[in-house]
């Protein structure tokens, strides 16, 4: 069974290609430069890629724009030049998964473009169109402040198309069988190449009723994941999908399936957005509350665990006063926040560039329930230039070397402005440089990773919460083939000293062996443990230690 749900205790890495790394110079990076940076990522300890969009677009949407979703953008190399990049990976043993962007097309894409000039096209019913404009045209956007409407009026359609993101990119009708059909015909093709499995972008919005009749929310057409899942598992047995799906609790098994028959994997951006108030406030219990309502899932089904990624770090499931206790902490200058509801920065300026914090926001992230989520660059604490607009500021080039352009081209115009000079410059924070500094965060990442491998019962353990009586301390203790870990974290800058039973029976329960440091500690007379944490510090303790571990193996 590990070796099928291989998702359950991966480490992924998701980038760009196009700001990872240029290797044929025209300051575009692209799969050749890719593929000579697996060796890095093996040794960093991921296990597997995710991509963000590499289809031909206009790119006016970070590639999210797709006007073929059967080739690779010239800017990035070849479909040859893919095939070698997951060939390279699979010898590795890194897995490679791809985001499928199926909610939506470009504008630009031929079958928009053969739906709007001919109403007896095949391709009309596509898209989503109304004849008069509807009365919510100016309702549901996902941009609001930049984004105007979800109606717009196309002069060669004369009619007014649907698009729930930007007006660049009008939606598919996915309750169209045709476009159904063609989204399995598109996974099927990227299976043949080597892929995976898929990040489905916007989930909700994929399944969700289209039309101008639509009022309210828009009832979710579940089968359509069913179907997926179904042409996944009968084309590649151990592909997955992992679902973007910002959703309420109470969804969660709507979206997995009660028999697991729907999605593999979500990101869990409950317990990402309460994961940041607790590091705001030092104070974990919306976390805890957070972690206990999601953790409903099927036993084969998995949560993704992230900090930051692409996107702006979206608090719109937070309270005001949670939300405003986040903005006021990592975020306090408007230029910082977008969209009303999130914050556009990279992970390590939101911490102040402070490595005890940073390992701390890690070393929780890696210790939740789930698989770990790591973004490009967070490795070495990369930040972010707040002059370029909107999300395209933590969307810099891999800052490889401290030489020109921080090693990520050799060409006079990088694809964006690799940052350059303060505190996060590719002169001081690179990889050459981290290397060969053992107390650098490139150091620490990848021995984090590798205890956190060693540590299955975290993928696909239970677990349970241990009280420490101190609101700033979170103690999770992970519960697997009769093996068990305790996971020990204070959010708060001052050491705190906890007393606390480990609820595992026996002798075994006494003695806690640290997984990161090799240090040991027993319980007292009572059976509780005293342990004093320092300001932000973390504990991985093996509950037994290595004796119980293996005593239990063999039994």
């Amino acid at each position: 069974m590990i070796r099928d749900l291989w998702y359950k205790n991966a480490v992924f890495y998701c980038l760009s290609v196009g700001t990872f790394m240029d290797a044929d110079g025209d300051g575009t990076g692209d799969f050749a430069g890719l593929e000579r940076r697996l060796d890095y990522l093996i040794g960093l300890g991921v296990t597997a890629i995710w991509l963000q969009p590499f289809q031909p677009s206009p790119k006016l949407d970070h590639g999210y724009d797709i006007t073929d979703y059967y080739g690779v953008d010239a800017v990035y190399g070849s479909l040859g030049d893919f095939v070698a990049f997951t060939h390279a990976a699979k010898q590795r043993g890194l897995k490679v998964i791809i985001d499928l962007v199926v909610n939506h097309t470009s504008d630009q894409h031929p079958w928009f473009q053969a739906a709007r000039s001919d109403p007896t096209s095949r391709f009309r019913d596509w898209y989503v169109w109304s004849d008069k404009r509807p009365a919510n045209y100016n309702e549901g956007m996902v941009f609001p402040g930049v984004q105007k409407s979800t109606w717009t009026y196309d002069e060669k359609a004369k009619a007014w198309y649907f698009h729930r993101f930007f007006d660049f990119q009008p939606d598919l009708n996915t309750a169209n069988p045709a476009v159904q059909a063609e989204i399995l015909k598109i996974m099927g093709f990227w299976l043949e190449l080597g892929v995976s499995g898929f990040r489905m972008d916007a989930v909700p919005f994929v399944i969700a009723e289209k039309g101008p009749d639509v009022k309210g929310a828009p009832k979710e057409q579940f089968d359509m994941l069913r179907d997926f899942r179904e042409f996944l598992q009968w084309r590649s047995g151990d592909a997955i999908i992992l679902a973007e799906a910002n959703i309420l609790p109470k969804q969660d098994m709507d979206y997995f399936g009660e028999d697991a028959d729907r999605m593999h994997m979500m990101f869990n951006f409950q317990v990402n957005q309460a994961l940041f108030y607790a590091l705001a406030a030092s104070d974990v219990r919306p976390l805890v509350k957070a972690l206990e309502k999601t953790w409903n899932r099927p036993p084969s089904a998995q949560w993704a665990m992230f900090l930051r990624n692409h996107d702006e770090l979206d608090l719109g499931r937070l309270t005001e006063k949670q939300r405003q206790t986040v903005f006021e902490k990592f975020g306090p200058d408007k230029e910082m926040q977008l969209y009303d509801r999130g914050i556009r920065r990279r992970l390590a300026p939101m911490l102040d560039g402070d490595q005890r914090r940073i390992e701390l926001a890690y070393a929780l992230m890696f210790s939740l329930p789930g698989t770990p989520v790591l973004r490009y660059g967070d490795e070495i604490g990369m930040g972010d230039d707040l002059s370029i607009p909107e999300r395209d500021c933590a969307r810099t080039p891999m800052q490889w070397t401290g030489g020109d352009k921080g090693g990520f081209t050799r060409g006079a115009k990088p694809v964006s402005p690799p940052i350059s000079g303060g505190a996060y410059g590719y002169e001081h924070v690179n990889v050459a440089a981290q290397r060969h500094e053992r107390g650098s965060l490139l150091h620490w990442m990848q021995s984090v990773i590798r205890q956190r491998k060693e540590a299955p019962e975290i993928g696909w353990g239970d677990f349970c919460v241990i009280e420490t009586g101190e609101n700033a301390v979170l103690c999770l203790r992970y519960d697997w083939r009769n093996n068990s870990v305790l996971c020990l974290h204070n959010l708060d800058p001052k050491p705190i000293e906890v007393h606390f039973r480990t609820g595992v029976k026996g002798e075994e329960g006494k003695l806690l062996v640290d997984l990161l440091t090799g240090a040991r500690t027993e319980a007292g007379q009572d059976g509780r443990h005293s342990i004093l944490i320092e300001g932000y510090g973390y504990h991985w303790y093996r509950v037994g230690g290595l004796d119980a571990l293996l005593r239990r193996s063999a039994n």
